[in-house]
């Protein structure tokens, strides 16, 4: 079953270099920080994600990696689950997308929850996430 939804960042918080670390210097700022999300749509709730990268904010260039963990509402099923994903982008498009459904984390009506999805951001700033999903 394919459900979509939008959401917005609500916070994100970086995490100083000292606290990741930062002793192998690549050509990329690399960086971890936390976020706050919230959804709408038939997607429906809050994350909480650890998010990391390497990223030139001038250019545009570089990958994230980010550990979701959601809790609200999926086509009117509550519960948590976590999700993770990943993209590159070359200053102009996205690609290269990764997300999966953690295995085993869903909760409550979300118990059993597996599958992907993806996440778009429109030339407006909406971002857009969709799940293939199943329950069982």
């Amino acid at each position: 079953m394919r459900t979509n939804g939008t959401f917005s960042v609500v916070s994100m918080q970086p995490v100083s270099a000292e606290e990741f670390s930062g002793k192998v210097g690549t050509g990329l700022t690399t960086g971890v920080a936390t976020m706050e999300k919230h959804f709408a749509g038939a997607v429906e709730g809050r994350s909480e994600t650890l998010f990391t990268s390497a990223y030139d904010i001038g250019r545009g260039v570089g990958t994230y990696v980010a550990m979701e963990s959601f809790e609200g509402t999926v086509d009117g099923c509550s519960g948590t689950f976590n999700f993770a994903h990943s993209a590159t982008t070359d200053g102009d498009n996205r690609r290269d997308e990764f997300f999966v459904l953690v295995p085993g984390s869903g909760t409550g009506e979300l118990a059993g929850i597996a599958g992907t999805g993806g996440l778009t951001v429109e030339p407006d700033g909406t971002h857009r996430i969709w799940l293939d999903y199943t329950l069982g």
